[in-house]
């Protein structure tokens, strides 16, 4: 997809916003979410005159889910476009890339989906911030549940499957680094690493079948989780142990894209539910969305959402978009209210790690049909509070 234009004009007072996101092949439907409900932010923001009379503007760009290519796209945005922001991303190889260009430059860089840990940890650096919960804190909800699990389904092997790179390797390790510190027992029998977009996970498979885990923690995302859920059902895996996928297995792709061939009993977990909390503004946004696009929201819209409010917010602060180190000062620690917060909580920016604290649910697919063309949604929650997910202070550092 091309590039869609910035709409200058010399009358108007424009907050410039350079976006990436993957909008072709299996991580397209992420991009295509992403840009949809960033442009229904930006409206709902414009329509009320915007921001300290300057209007939210953007471009949107494929990042083709290529590092190489999207470092290229974002120094283009800074030194032609002149953005005053830099914005998306889904995969975190190209999170960890484009961080590197938003340092070099010191333009903001708001990540609205990818997950690697090490953005926010020992690859910090001043101008990035993360409106997403990143896969430390779904790791550690994750292993928070499988502590409960034990109570009333005793386990004790567990195996992993997960793509080759920042984002797979760091599920795998902040699971392992959360049962450790919570003296949660486990055995391991198998991990496995298959290219991001591996089309054949036959071998896989047979390979975990073998291994006879009983809990068998997947770290795909996207059309990969659904090539992966299609072809282990062709093997039976799925009923000889429990799958488990805490961070982004939950997302309404799944739903959507397997119908009633979803199994029930997957416990899954992902950044924004349609269906959960129920409350107004989580309500008003997913119909907002369905709405405009025809089609109810992946979890990736609600990040970009997000990370439009954040912008509009911290600019609101400061009075323009053209102070970025007063823009940096006004996002460490800034709270807004997303659709995602149950009643009670707020979302809030740590100063700390420019990481959003956010509230973590995982629930078991259950029929519903409330969200077609899904026939099977999640339910049976279990949530864990925003500090007990964090990391603890001074990780990575004090891993083991």
């Amino acid at each position: 997809m091309a590039a869609l234009p910035l709409a200058v004009h010399a009358q108007e007072k424009l907050i410039r916003i350079g976006a990436m996101y993957p909008m072709t092949g299996r991580a397209g439907l992420y991009g295509i979410d992403s840009v949809a409900a960033a442009e229904m932010a930006m409206d709902e923001i414009n329509a009320k005159g915007g921001v300290k009379g300057y209007k939210i503007d953007a471009t949107f760009t494929d990042s083709k889910a290529k590092p190489a290519y999207a470092v290229r796209v974002a120094t283009r945005y800074i030194t032609e476009d002149q953005v005053h922001f830099l914005f998306g991303v889904v995969s975190s190889g190209v999170g960890l890339a484009v961080t590197e260009i938003s340092k070099q430059h010191k333009k903001i860089f708001i990540g609205t989906d990818h997950a690697s840990t090490q953005l926010t940890s020992d690859k910090l650096q001043p101008y990035y911030f993360r409106v997403a919960n990143n896969t430390f804190q779904s790791m550690a909800a994750g292993a928070l549940y499988l502590k409960e699990l034990k109570k009333t389904k005793p386990w004790n092997t567990i195996a992993y499957i997960g793509p080759d790179y920042a984002y797979g390797h760091d599920q795998w390790n902040e699971l392992l680094y959360n049962l450790d510190r919570w003296n949660i027992p486990y055995k391991k029998v198998g991990e496995y690493w298959p290219k991001l977009f591996e089309p054949d996970y036959n071998s896989f498979v047979t390979s975990l079948l073998r291994d006879k885990p009983d809990v068998l923690v997947v770290g795909l995302w996207g059309g990969d989780t659904v090539a992966f859920i299609k072809q282990a059902q062709a093997y039976g895996l799925l009923q000889k142990m429990l799958y488990f996928q805490p961070d982004a297995g939950g997302n309404y792709e799944l739903m959507s894209a397997m119908g009633a061939e979803l199994p029930a009993g997957l416990v899954l977990g992902a950044r924004h539910y349609n269906n959960w909390p129920d409350t107004e503004l989580n309500r008003t946004f997913v119909q907002s969305f369905h709405k405009r696009t025809g089609r109810y929201p992946t979890y990736a819209a609600e990040g970009a959402y997000a990370g439009i409010y954040a912008i509009a917010k911290a600019v609101e602060i400061v009075g323009n978009p053209d102070d970025t180190e007063a823009l940096v000062k006004a996002l460490e620690g800034l709270k807004f209210k997303l659709p995602e917060d149950p009643e009670g909580f707020t979302s809030y920016i740590d100063p700390a790690t420019h990481q959003i604290q956010q509230v973590q649910a995982i629930g078991v697919t259950t029929p519903n049909t409330d969200f077609p063309p899904a026939k099977m949604m999640l339910g049976d929650w279990k949530v864990y509070k925003a500090e007990e997910i964090a990391p603890p202070p001074g990780y990575p550092a004090t891993k083991k």
